[in-house]
């Protein structure tokens, strides 16, 4: 390791190629306002198309019935979508069911998983919230790191006593922001997904395995047991950052299932009453026509729009972490290079950022 300058970033949003808008759309902004946002833009695109297009709109929505088709087509559409939904409602379901059997297993994992937790942050009860439950982990790869810091100090290999320096500066730098992004973030919100996504275990648990094998011999015996606790504390947080992503996927179909059934209710009456009352031929002003044509579709095709701002901040999410630990997934730049020996530096690849399956 080379020193800072070879680290890929921590924080998601510097690990990945797209600009901060497009980020901010796929993962930061509000569910409803990109819904709103697609909405806004069909009916802009429908009305400007009608302005445009060489043919009087008044013309065009009234030569031949586009407008019945096509209020006939988005009914048959709204209604396959909440069947759609309703299928996902019980793809959520289908997770919490089942016998009590395969729930006592569940129920006897999470338990065995708390109190190793629990073991290596030396608390007799591990945090209830899941926040408090990753800021702890978080906060004790800090300590351990801390701790390996001061087990090298005094072995005589100035390589090994940089690149843990270095090492050691880069964990505490975002272990410190994400344990203050943690601090009060409530379950159901993205932040406290968003926030253990900044915490890019996967590449310093790679590093600190590397440099300990590479450093093998100079290690002294409190060395090693440093490097073995830092890496236990980093292995602990990896199956905790996924069980609580994959919880909060569950409850954001949950979330999107409820409301794109409330949004297909009035979705269904603004189609069904343009297909029965309204008749652009008695519109003496086209755009006027247009304009309540262009709505009325844009209105229909709410609950797409919400399903469609959901299912965005979900993929996006999951091809950033498809793995658990330090695999790379995705292409990385030649010039970033954080593996040791020749046969990783001429790869081109560096290892373990959170399973990003995006090119850098």
């Amino acid at each position: 390791m080379s020193g800072a300058d070879d680290q890929p970033s921590d924080t998601m949003r510097e690990r990945v190629p797209e600009n901060s808008r497009k980020f901010w759309l796929l993962l930061d902004a509000d569910r409803w306002l990109v819904a709103g946002g697609i909405v806004g833009s069909v009916f802009l695109a429908l009305v400007a198309a009608g302005l445009l297009h060489p043919t009087p709109a008044h013309t065009l929505l009234t030569t031949g019935d586009p407008l019945e088709t096509l209020y006939q087509a988005l009914v048959g559409s709204t209604i396959t979508g909440v069947t759609l939904v309703l299928t996902l409602s019980q793809l959520v379901l289908s997770q919490e069911q089942g016998p009590v059997g395969d729930q006592r297993e569940r129920m006897e994992g999470a338990m065995s998983f708390r109190e190793d937790v629990e073991d290596v942050i030396r608390e007799p009860v591990s945090p209830a919230q899941p926040s408090a439950f990753l800021r702890s982990l978080v906060k004790l790869t800090k300590r351990r790191a801390q701790a390996l810091q001061d087990a090298v100090e005094g072995i005589d290999d100035d390589d090994l006593t940089d690149q843990v320096a270095t090492y050691v500066e880069n964990l505490e730098g975002n272990a410190e922001t994400v344990a203050e992004n943690l601090e009060g973030s409530q379950f159901g919100e993205f932040d406290v997904v968003f926030s253990a996504l900044n915490y890019n275990y996967s590449w310093k648990l790679y590093a600190a395995r590397r440099i300990r094998a590479e450093h093998a011999d100079a290690l002294t015996e409190r060395a090693t047991d440093a490097f073995d606790e830092l890496i236990e504390a980093l292995e602990l947080f990896g199956p905790a950052r996924e069980h609580f992503k994959t919880l909060y996927f569950q409850w954001e179909l949950a979330d999107l299932s409820r409301t794109v059934l409330y949004a297909s209710v009035p979705a269904l009456a603004v189609a069904v009453g343009s297909l029965l009352f309204f008749d652009p031929s008695g519109v003496s002003r086209g755009w006027v026509a247009l304009v309540v044509a262009a709505f009325t579709v844009s209105v229909t095709l709410t609950p797409f729009a919400i399903l469609l701002a959901y299912i965005l901040r979900i993929v996006t999410v999951t091809k950033r972490t498809l793995s658990i630990g330090p695999f790379i997934l995705r292409e990385t730049d030649r010039s970033r290079n954080l593996d040791w020996g020749e046969t990783e530096a001429t790869s081109g690849e560096s290892p373990g950022v959170d399973g990003d399956s995006d090119k850098n």
